[in-house]
């Protein structure tokens, strides 16, 4: 076989049309070999090629007789040192860190590590057996593929509603897609799940781990596997394990196709990925690719011992930032996705380890100024997990303009409001509103925020709801593995449950994470079975569990078919509302001569929340208008975007609340959209109730109105008009005449007391005080009985008005409900998720 020069860039294997060109980095080596393989036996090599080229630190060689489909790997000679930090061993084959494709995964045997399993010196010793048998080799791959008109949905930010799945678990199960395709890319491009994702609403998918990547070995002597994938050894290469239609090269044209036919859709695909660490593990582990390649160049030494590896992420090593030659790794894999694979954006897993410097996590590393300034990556979706393993880690909020986060604030507070904790409101109001707390100051927007209350580390939203402690025996680590903060409520059963009370307690929850997801400003995430009640039977760490315990299941019962009726619904009401979309945060005034503030908070009672309101950890209700007509801002063609007004009322008491509904002029009326008290979120009638008027919000529930304007001002554009029209039909909406009667409140008597907290009179709910949210008995200090000397005191002029109850029926004709004086200011107080908190 002839063996040219070649050139040192690209690195990788890369075909021409005539012959490969092989490049690798490596500093400190003293020599290199490419080992090629045979097809017929790929265990054994055919050819030896050693390299006599070196330019910049980049050994490489031109092969004009080979061709894709060649398998492939490296030796690299060095000094075997540990203790400098070197761990050089040429009876290593060693994966190409540039490989576009991966034949095979990783054969476990101690021949795979550099050093003697068993000796006493450890990994001081020195291994001498072949480990080719046993570690995969590398694909030349031919990167030709008909785009055809491919183009990029560019779907912006704030429009975004993103879909957390697992390539494999996705459809395994989906009884729709050929047997042969499930669990593969191509089983995603299917039509069924297409129609599917279209019929959900969601705009991207957020695929799990797809870079090639190493199943442990420890796991799999359990009789496990690495399902999530977070342990990435081949950033280039999407993993074999997913591929239908072989391992030769042709898993990279069936990712293609995948993204394709996603792109047709208008569905954008998101990669989660792992430059933090390497499946090599701690300095215990294998010798597959960086560590026999240049060790000390690839990870991050302790110092003054680099035999030891620093760990930010819990995996055993991490990638070394600081490097020039390990950030062109991370940088040239990215682009090589965006411009060769046209995926649209990135997860980054633990994406505090990669801003580490030294020690540290620094906001401005070197990866961010990279990125930042990079033609291609700086212009697709960046998301950060904001977190890892080490000192200071915890980085949400921190991270530069360009970046969107895990906002795993938002998760634990909405987690913990409709647990019932006490304490909430203050901050739930920020993350209803885009945590302007944690985003704006830095100049960023409300899509910084990617909202989730459920993702695939921790329970599933089912189990959210049906457990108080993990159990993950199954993971066969004695329960020890995954977190023991979960913030979550059984709903009063450990697990599966048949009473038919825990059971719809347990439903209505799940309908409030959801709709308290899908209402928030921000960018929504979805995690892919939650819409039909998914359960992995309380393990909250999954990652070894590749069955049925992690594969979404297609064939939910009825409670699952209703909650998908739901989150269809909710999702139709988040594409709709241009108001729970929006790209600037609130400002907590009146905008452009609009009727009112562009966000106002109330309380049950129907008056302003006052900053004692805020701080009073024992209140669980509120209610936030949304004021459609002051939005300030315009769309991509310059025209300004208006909405309908929205109203949103939460309850997260154990006891039913009923909320006065403002009312900032005469004759204002709400119509119920959303009540999640209902399977559906609505009955089959549409309720509408007048300002001033009161609507019971029952235990553990919240319920969403819009203004109603007579002439529909501010209406939608035509095509959501459609998608509004659609939705009646679904629900199947029937004719005033056949409303419910009205209530008849003849002889409904409501108590009241005088609340000092409020400084007014104030009725009770079933014993507590609507405005505090305390329960009311005598001498606790703050409520005082009415007497007609209070009355006085007060400059009352009583008369006998009953109060109207809206519960699921429109008030009686012959009554008004209260409004607001004219010359009230009802507006709320305090501009929470907007400029000047």
């Amino acid at each position: 076989m002839k063996v040219w020069p070649g050139q040192p860039y690209p690195l990788g294997a890369t075909w021409d049309g005539a012959g490969v060109n092989f490049a690798l980095f490596s500093e400190h080596a003293t020599a290199v070999e490419l080992c090629l393989f045979d097809l017929s036996n790929p265990t054994r090599e055919s050819r030896r090629v050693q390299f006599t080229e070196r330019t910049d630190l980049v050994w490489h060689a031109y092969l004009p007789e080979a061709r894709p489909g060649q398998l492939y790997g490296y030796r690299v000679h060095g000094p075997y040192e540990p203790q400098a930090g070197h761990r050089f061993n040429p009876h290593k084959l060693l994966i190409d860190p540039y490989a576009k494709a991966v034949a095979s995964t990783v054969a476990w045997d101690d021949a795979v590590f550099g050093y003697q399993i068993g000796d006493p010196r450890a990994d001081l010793s020195f291994d001498e057996r072949d480990s080719a048998p046993f570690v995969p080799k590398c694909v030349v791959v031919d990167p030709a593929f008909s785009w055809g008109e491919d183009v990029r949905p560019h779907t912006p930010w704030h429009k975004t509603l993103i879909y957390e799945l697992h390539v494999k678990g996705f459809t395994k199960l989906h009884p729709e897609v050929p047997e042969e395709l499930r669990g593969t890319y191509a089983g995603l491009a299917h039509p069924a799940v297409i129609e599917y994702l279209h019929s959900l609403g969601v705009t991207a998918v957020e695929l799990m781990p797809v870079h090639h990547f190493v199943s442990d070995q420890f796991i799999q002597e359990r009789g496990l596997t690495n399902y999530w994938g977070y342990n990435s050894i081949g950033f280039f290469s999407p993993d074999v394990r997913y591929s239908s239609s072989g391992a030769m090269g042709q898993q990279v044209s069936e990712f293609k196709t995948m993204v394709k036919t996603l792109h047709r859709e208008g569905i954008e695909v998101i990669l989660d990925v792992v430059y933090n660490h390497t499946g090599e593990g701690s300095h215990m582990g294998p010798t597959l690719a960086f560590r026999g390649i240049d060790n000390a160049a690839y990870y991050r030494l302790v110092h003054p011992q680099p035999r030891y590896y620093m760990d930010f992420t819990g995996c055993g090593n991490t990638l070394n930032m600081v490097h020039p030659r390990t950030l062109q790794l991370i940088m040239d894999s990215l682009r090589y996705w965006v411009l060769e694979m046209h995926v649209d954006g990135f997860r980054f897993d633990l994406a505090s380890a990669l801003a580490r410097e030294l020690h540290d996590v620094d906001r401005l590393g070197s990866f961010f100024d990279i990125i930042h300034q990079d033609p291609v990556l700086s212009q697709v979706k960046l998301i950060a997990e904001p977190w890892d393993l080490g000192e200071g880690g915890y980085q949400v909020g921190n991270f530069p303009v360009l970046w969107a986060e895990w906002n795993g604030v938002y998760r634990d507070n909405v987690r913990s409001f409709w647990r019932g904790d006490p304490g909430q409101l203050d901050d739930l109001a920020f993350r209803l509103t885009g945590s302007s707390d944690l985003y704006e100051r830095s100049g960023r927007r409300p899509y910084a925020s990617i909202n989730f209350v459920t993702a695939h580390d921790g329970f599933t939203l089912r189990d959210l709801v049906s457990y108080n402690q993990k159990h993950n025996e199954e993971n066969k680590e004695g329960n020890r593995d995954g977190h023991d903060h979960n913030i979550s409520w059984n709903c009063g059963v450990e697990g599966p449950s048949d009473d038919p009370e825990v059971s719809a307690l347990r439903a209505r929850q799940q309908r409030n994470f959801l709709a308290t997801l899908l209402l928030s400003q921000g960018v929504p995430m979805l995690v892919a079975g939650d819409e039909t009640g998914r359960t992995q039977r309380g393990n909250n760490n999954a990652w070894c569990q590749d069955n049925e315990v992690s594969w979404v299941d297609w064939e939910p019962d009825e409670q699952g078919r209703d909650l998908l009726e739901f989150t269809r619904q909710l999702i139709r009401l988040f594409h709709q509302h241009p108001v729970l979309r929006r790209r600037k945060f609130f400002q907590g005034r009146q905008i452009r001569g609009a009727e009112i503030k562009d966000i106002s908070w109330f309380r049950p009672d129907g008056q302003e929340m006052s900053d004692d309101d805020w701080r009073n950890e024992q209140a669980r209700s509120l209610a936030v208008r949304l004021a459609g007509d002051a939005i300030d801002e315009v769309d991509e063609r310059g025209r300004r975007v208006t909405d309908d007004t929205l109203l949103l009322l939460l309850n997260a008491h154990h006891r039913g609340v009923s909320f006065t509904l403002p009312a900032h002029r005469r004759g204002v009326s709400w119509e119920q959209l959303l009540d999640t008290r209902e399977s559906f979120g609505r009955r089959r009638t549409r309720r509408s109730v007048r300002g001033g008027g009161t609507y019971r919000v029952e235990a553990l529930s919240l319920a969403l109105f819009r203004l109603e304007t007579g002439e529909e001002e501010g209406a939608q554009d035509e095509g959501q008009r459609v998608l509004e029209q659609e939705a009646e039909q679904r629900d199947e909406a029937v004719t005033p005449a056949e409303l419910p009667a009205p209530v008849d409140d003849a002889d409904v008597t409501v108590e009241s007391v005088y609340c000092e907290h409020a400084g007014t009179i104030v009725p009770l709910d079933e014993g507590f005080c609507r405005a505090c949210s305390r329960q009311v008995s005598e001498g606790d200090g703050i409520h005082r009985p009415i007497t007609p000397d209070l009355l006085k005191q007060l400059d009352y002029v009583t008369t006998e008005v009953p109060e109207t109850e809206a519960q699921g029926a429109a008030a009686p004709a012959d009554e008004t409900p209260g409004e607001a004086p004219k010359d009230e200011d009802d507006d709320g107080g305090g501009v929470r998720g907007g400029g000047g908190v």
